[in-house]
């Protein structure tokens, strides 16, 4: 009875009513005079369309053969290195030029595109494209732990587990994962991946559920959900899973903690609702933050890029996106779309993020600019079924 009761509790924040979608992930927008219109290109055909694909997928640019206001162009110039050279109008007005290196073309370029932005934006945001995600993939028929890049070039299958694995989340430095899985036990258990040899072992394997862990902006603490006192709460613990404490005590269910850029609050999910709730990284009295916008409010990321906001996972007829502006105390519906919008996680400029899309047939990772409501799928159809991406950006 024990084993169904901690199952059921994991499972159901990952049952949703879903919708029929043709095109699952894209939603096209309307071009605002925020769009700033520009052509881009590269001399090498699967580096030119990974630079349109970048482009095209940020909300600020609008991608054209005529009356461009920049001309951003990308050069190989060796296996590793790619040259941006950027002009403003067709009178090409040169504007910035700089060689960038990766271990590769592709990442090198993205690299370089991500300069690109910061030229070019006019609005002071960062570029996002050289983030990395973690993300659970089926691609085995058994959900494990993949990572790739922003754009799906580089994937790599982490886990062999042979058994359900959910909510991986990066390291601050991205050497290492944490993720929730049902290897060995059948039961919850926290463990953590070296990404640099593969070593798995054992983060936390208390009885009850032992779920949701995510590292503080510095790496020093891990916060997670344990319900081996009885209901779900909110305990923190050590860079090594010791020292761990609890920090609510109240007979509603909790989920999903996520500290502050600073690291000194956690928000989180909380019965009833579930709605959204802030308290210190010492404890006390949970305050709530999302009153007014739905009935229905989980899976909170705080984005380091603006301490003020915080994205979220709403009910409004389906799931959807939504933004919660901590300088106003006011949240918006950020995504419109006729599917299911699950599982957000920040990009580096705070404009944009990641997230699972999802309806009767299909699940796969976007990016959602929050401003426009313009959402791009990422996640090839060769990936199959793709959901909970979580970001790491340098």
């Amino acid at each position: 009875m024990q084993k169904f009761l901690r199952l059921a509790l994991l499972f159901t924040a990952l049952l949703s009513p879903v919708f029929a979608q043709r095109d699952i992930g894209y939603v096209d927008v309307v071009a605002e005079k925020n769009t700033l219109p520009v052509r881009v290109s590269a001399n090498e055909p699967e580096l030119n369309r990974l630079a349109l694909q970048a482009f095209g997928a940020h909300g600020r640019y609008r991608v054209t053969a005529s009356s461009y206001q920049f001309d951003i162009r990308f050069s190989v110039v060796t296996a590793n290195q790619v040259r941006v050279d950027i002009t403003r109008g067709s009178g090409g007005t040169p504007v910035a030029s700089q060689v960038f290196s990766g271990a590769n073309a592709r990442q090198a370029l993205l690299h370089a595109a991500d300069f690109a932005v910061e030229q070019t934006n006019g609005m002071g945001l960062k570029g996002f494209f050289t983030a990395q995600l973690a993300f659970i993939g089926e691609r085995t028929g058994k959900k494990e732990v993949y990572t790739a890049d922003l754009f799906f070039g580089g994937a790599k299958q982490i886990t062999r587990d042979n058994a359900l694995a959910l909510m991986p989340r990066w390291a601050p430095d991205g050497n290492r994962l944490l993720y929730t899985s049902f290897f060995k036990s059948g039961f919850p258990d926290i463990f953590q991946i070296d990404l640099s040899t593969y070593q798995r072992t054992t983060f936390v394997s208390f009885k009850g559920t032992n779920s949701g862990a995510r590292f503080s902006p510095n790496g020093q603490q891990v916060a997670m959900v344990l319900s081996g006192e009885g209901t779900p709460e909110i305990y923190l613990s050590n860079a090594q899973g010791r020292q761990v404490s609890r920090k609510t005590r109240s007979d509603a269910v909790k989920s999903s903690p996520c500290f502050s850029p600073d690291g000194s609050r956690i928000v989180f999910a909380m019965e009833p609702g579930p709605q959204l709730y802030v308290m210190s990284v010492a404890g006390g009295v949970p305050s709530r933050i999302t009153s007014g916008i739905s009935r229905y409010c989980a899976e909170p990321d705080w984005s380091r890029a603006n301490p003020n906001k915080i994205a979220f996972t709403m009910r409004a007829g389906g799931y959807q996106i939504g933004v919660l502006d901590l300088s106003t105390r006011k949240g918006a519906q950020v995504s419109k779309a006729p599917f299911d919008g699950i599982e957000p996680s920040w990009l580096a400029d705070g404009r944009h993020l990641v997230y699972t899309a999802r309806d009767r047939r299909s699940s796969v990772i976007c990016i959602l600019d929050t401003e426009t409501g313009k959402s791009v799928r990422v996640s090839p159809t060769s990936f199959g079924n793709v959901m909970q991406a979580s970001v790491w950006t340098r």
